[in-house]
This record gives structure tokens, sequence and C-alpha cells, in this order.
């Protein structure tokens, strides 16, 4: 899942942290595994040409409902492999926002991930990884569904 910053914002508090938030979508943080093990860093395998598909829409808040009760499941081929709500995130949207202003200004359209919830092929036994023809769905009651086909 993915918050939408809705006007420019820096050195937010977490009770005014909503306040700045346009909107929620779904957001696929696909990663190319074999780039990102090849340094302590992540950054290689998520910057890739379509690493990130996103949508289908953007949910106002009041649409999307509780920040923190925003249920998402990821299938994979029609196999569930991630179930969770943003109940589970280590760190709330209002802590997300208030950190990240502190860090940056924050400007209209930009877009955060908020993570990944447990069950990554990565960490899986035996591993799970993507492979071209793969059909990934991301849902969401309130937000829609985002299909991503691998080529």
């Amino acid at each position: 899942m993915a918050f939408v910053i809705g006007r420019r914002c820096k050195d937010v508090s977490e009770s005014g942290a909503l306040d700045v938030i346009a909107g929620y979508t779904l957001l696929n943080d696909l990663s190319a595994r074999d780039y990102q093990f090849m340094t302590p860093q992540w950054l290689p395998g998520k910057v890739f040409d379509g690493s990130a598909p996103c949508g289908p829409a953007l949910v106002t808040p009041d649409e999307a409902g509780p920040h923190d009760g925003i249920e998402i499941s990821l299938t994979l081929n029609g196999e569930t492999m991630q179930s969770a709500s943003t109940s589970d995130l280590i760190h709330g949207v209002p802590a997300l926002v208030a950190y990240l202003s502190k860090l940056m200004t924050l400007e209209p359209g930009d877009i955060v991930s908020t993570g990944t919830p447990a069950g990554v092929g990565s960490v899986r036994q035996p591993h799970v990884w993507l492979k071209p023809g793969d059909v990934c769905v991301v849902e969401s009651r309130t937000l829609g569904r985002l299909e991503t086909r691998l080529v």
C-alpha cells in the first residue's frame, strides 16, 4: 500500500500528518532479487523500469477508511502469498509522514510505499522467484485491484 502527499509540507507532526495525505493506492513493490542481493543496499533491485506498478486509482482518505485498517493481499498465479493490514505496519502512516517530512520537504504527488507484508518469496522455504508469465494481483476491498503480468 502507498499513500500520496496532497500538499507541500515540512516538519509535520504525527497529529497533523493525516491532513497532508491526498489518498491511498496499491503499489506492487517488485524486486529483482539478483540485483538486490549483489550489494548490502536494496536499491539496485528496486529501480528497474516497471519495478513499482501502482493503481488502479487514488482513493481519498474518507473512501479508503481508517489509515490503520486497510486490508491488502497479494496472490501469485492465484495462490495467496501475502495478506495483511496497515495495522501491521512497524511505523504507521502518521509516523512515516512525520519522519519523512523532517528529512525532506514533501511535495504534492509524492508517493510513499509503506513496506512489504510477511510472505515474500525470497524468505520462503523453498524460495519463490518470479518468472516471465507470472501474474501478481494486489487487492484491497477499499483500494481496488492491481494486476501485474511479468514479461
